[in-house]
């Protein structure tokens, strides 16, 4: 039962990215802005018009879950729902003019938060911890779905 959890990169990654979740939500949440939807904004600015299952997996949450995200962002008149021309089973999912500002909250927010997240840490430090992250999730990301 022994394991040097305070020694262990993937505890640190981990304990560290929920952190960063639990302060952007109590950042958004006076907005009416939730950390998922937060997400769904950042990978449509990020990589544009994204099928639902292609934002699924970006988020790494189940479809059906998503789908929820999306009823309720759609309400607010966020984003749209469209079906792909090549494929009718497949939903296209594009933002809308009413999420700019929206976007712009979140991204104040997150802002705020990466300041608070690298306080103490000197500009060459923060670019280190990034490009030692991006390895790190790069080295990971090379790995099969199935352990070896």
């Amino acid at each position: 039962m022994d394991y040097d959890f305070e020694e262990s990169v993937g505890y640190w990654v981990t304990v560290t990215a929920m952190s960063y979740h639990r302060v952007l939500n109590a950042e958004l949440a006076p907005h009416d802005i939730t950390f998922r939807q937060s997400q769904v904004l950042g990978w449509l600015v990020l990589d544009g018009m994204l099928s639902q299952n292609d934002l699924a997996a970006r988020m790494q949450i189940e479809p059906p879950t998503l789908a929820g995200i999306i009823d309720r962002m759609e309400r607010s008149g966020w984003v749209v729902r469209t079906n792909c021309p090549g494929d009718r089973r497949k939903k296209l999912i594009q933002l809308t003019s009413a999420a700019e500002p929206v976007w712009e909250i979140v991204a104040q927010c997150a802002r705020r938060i990466r300041a608070m997240a690298t306080r103490g840490l000197t500009d060459d430090q923060v670019v280190a911890l990034r490009d030692m992250l991006r390895s790190v999730h790069a080295n990971l990301n090379d790995l099969p779905e199935k352990p070896i």
